[in-house]
């Protein structure tokens, strides 16, 4: 399981205080960002040298709002491991408390757009997660 934090900010938020959906994607984002660099090895900014890791589907549950001043901490974990995709599973507490819940699928893409098998060493790493012992 990796961890990821984040401190809900202004920018984070609606006029009511409540974190704008559309922020918890680019949160959930930041977390996947954040994984391959620590975890695969594989940093955005090598990948989009030569592709990309673009979301195929993504299925989320926003259980109970977040407010200017949460800290969220978000688990991801690991659920499948394909040729050229991968399975996510995000969630994201404050103090215990779900906020929301996703599924995502991202696909390794090559810079044409097309799919792509994964470096053998990131497939390596994603293997030795502990999703897969």
């Amino acid at each position: 399981m990796f961890r990821f934090e984040q401190p809900i900010l202004f920018k984070h938020c609606d006029p009511a205080g409540i974190v704008f959906y559309p922020r918890y994607f680019e949160m959930m984002n930041d977390c996947v960002e954040a994984f391959f660099d620590k975890v695969a090895a594989w940093p955005f900014k090598d990948i989009h040298k030569v592709g990309a890791v673009p979301t195929a589907e993504i299925h989320t549950r926003f259980i109970a709002p977040s407010r200017l001043g949460d800290y969220l901490v978000f688990d991801l974990k690991l659920t499948k491991v394909g040729r050229t995709s991968c399975g996510i599973e995000i969630s994201a507490s404050c103090d215990g408390e779900a906020r929301f819940q996703t599924e995502l699928t991202l696909v390794n893409v090559d810079s044409g757009g097309r799919p792509e098998a994964w470096p053998e060493q990131v497939k390596q790493r994603f293997q030795d997660q502990s999703a897969f012992a």
